[in-house]
Parts: C-alpha cells; sequence; structure tokens
C-alpha cells in the first residue's frame, strides 16, 4: 500500500483513482471496487462489527485506497501501512454536501430485500452510524462533520507525509507529491459526475453475479 486516501466520497475520489492507476499507483481500491471483488462488502461489514479482519486479505492486490469504506478507517491504515502516503481529498463543504445528497444519501437510505445489495446497505449504514450519526438529512451536522474529519486529518499527519488536494488543482500537486512526472500524452481525468455516477452503478448493481 502506498497511497491511503482519507478524504469522503464526494470529493473527486473516482477521478483521483483513476489518475493513481495511470500514474503506476494502481490498482487503487474504492466503494465501487468492492462490488466487483467476491465477499468484500461482507469482510468490510465484519471490520464495522469491530471483528478481527486481516487488511491484506483486502488489500492484497491494491497499492492505493480512496473513497469509502477505506477513508472511514485511514488512522487504522495509516498504522498498518506507516510508508504508505496520505491523501486527503477535499471541496467546497457546501457542495460536497449538494452532491452527497444528490447521489448517495438517497441510495444509502434504501431498502431492499436482495441480499446482495442488502450486504452493501449494511456496510453504507454502518458508514452512516459511526461517521454521522444516522443524520444524513441535516445538512448543518453533515458539513460539519466533514470539516471536522479534514480538520483532524490536518493535524494528525505529519506534513511531509500527507497532501491535502482539490482534484481542480490536476496534475502537478499530486506528482510533486507523488515523486512521478507529469503525463505529458494524459488530460486529468475529471470523472463521476452526478449522471455518470448514477449510471456507473446502476450498471454495477445491474451486473452482480457472486455476492460481493
Amino acid at each position: 500500500m502506498k497511497i491511503i486516501g482519507a478524504g469522503f466520497g464526494r470529493t473527486g475520489t473516482l477521478s483521483v483513482k483513476a489518475a493513481l492507476e495511470t500514474l503506476g499507483l494502481g490498482p487503487c481500491y474504492h466503494m465501487l471496487t468492492a462490488f466487483e471483488e467476491p465477499g468484500h462488502l461482507r469482510l468490510w461489514n465484519a471490520v464495522g462489527r469491530g471483528e478481527q479482519v486481516d487488511w491484506a486479505e483486502i488489500f492484497a492486490r491494491y497499492r492505493s485506497t480512496v473513497d469509502w469504506p477505506g477513508c472511514d478507517y485511514w488512522e487504522t491504515l495509516a498504522k498498518e501501512y506507516p510508508e504508505a502516503k496520505i491523501l486527503l481529498t477535499v471541496r467546497d463543504p457546501e457542495g460536497w454536501y449538494d452532491s452527497f445528497q444528490q447521489t448517495l444519501a438517497p441510495l444509502w437510505s434504501a431498502e431492499s430485500d436482495d441480499p446482495e445489495l442488502g450486504e452493501y446497505l449494511e456496510l453504507v449504514r454502518r458508514i452512516t452510524a459511526r461517521t454521522f450519526d444516522g443524520r444524513l438529512d441535516d445538512r448543518a451536522h453533515a458539513i460539519a462533520v466533514f470539516e471536522e474529519h479534514n480538520r483532524r486529518v490536518r493535524a494528525a499527519v505529519p506534513a511531509d507525509r500527507l497532501l491535502v488536494y482539490d482534484v481542480r488543482q490536476g496534475w502537478e500537486p499530486l506528482c510533486a507529491f507523488l515523486g512521478r512526472p507529469v503525463p505529458s500524452d494524459a488530460a486529468f481525468p475529471h470523472l463521476n459526475d452526478r449522471a455518470q455516477f448514477q449510471e456507473l452503478l446502476s450498471r454495477r448493481l445491474a451486473h452482480r453475479g457472486d455476492p460481493r
């Protein structure tokens, strides 16, 4: 593990996943990865219940991680992988909440009898309870949680191990932090706008075969 993403989802994490993989720091783990890896939702739910899980079982194939669920355990992962750098993706708090409410929040509040989707809903409900005290619809509270999380990461991580990063900054600060040359033949990826997210997630759910 080379990069641990501490930023919440909806801070450009899918773009950063693509950027890290372009820079040779992939595969990069992301919430959507959990749909693709057999048994991983079950493993993350075991972590949420406080059970002992071998992190290498989750991250064996991965050199980086961004987004939930990894960002909820960034401190644990930072100790588990002491050589890894910490990447805190950020954005305007009001814009973050608007994006979150229009994409993730409705899904996280859904009900389903599908056992496979049920594993995902169990995971995100644990995140809702653990991170937001179950108060997704309380705008002021959710934004305060977002800002406090970012403040705590900034305060806890030494400056030489941390990059606070807005995807609008493009390649330069990310490459400088990682010691990689700026790609001359690839524009910085800008993925996961709201319509794109809904389409991507729908495809993931439609093509599940094994429990994930």
